[in-house]
């Protein structure tokens, strides 16, 4: 068994593995979520194979509707030396929450627009001062 370094991945080689677009993972780096581990002679910027993974944990995450900045937490704890499965447990149970007070103000919505359209006159006589009298204002 070899216990030579990994090689490092230019950011297109990464780019190219992962899917993700090169200034997608520029702006990661400058947000804290990946780090380079070198850079060439011509100041290429370098990054251990596992950036792959690392990347892709971001995009299920960002995919499951957590921000960069909860993410950015999670892979802080990580990077701490924990799994952050806690953390990430409470983070979606919270967007679960957020997601069904969403649902709620558009069904609500939704209640709104039908009683408007059902009352809706397609000929409504002119009203002074009323931009559309179909909508009570």
């Amino acid at each position: 068994m070899s216990n030579a370094p990994p090689t490092l991945l230019k950011i297109g080689d990464v780019a190219n593995q992962s899917g993700v677009p090169i200034k997608t993972i520029r702006y990661y780096e400058e947000l804290g979520l990946l780090k380079a581990t070198a850079r060439t002679e011509g100041h290429f910027r370098l990054f251990h194979p596992s950036t792959t993974q690392r990347l892709a944990f971001i995009k299920r995450l960002q995919s499951l509707g957590l921000s960069l900045q909860e993410i950015g937490d999670c892979l802080q704890i990580y990077d701490h030396g924990h799994l952050p499965c806690a953390d990430i447990e409470a983070k979606l149970s919270r967007h679960v929450l957020e997601i069904d007070r969403q649902i709620a103000e558009l069904q609500q919505l939704r209640r709104e627009l039908t009683d408007i359209l059902d009352r809706w006159s397609p000929t409504p006589a002119i009203q002074p001062g009323a931009i559309c009298p179909n909508l009570r204002v």
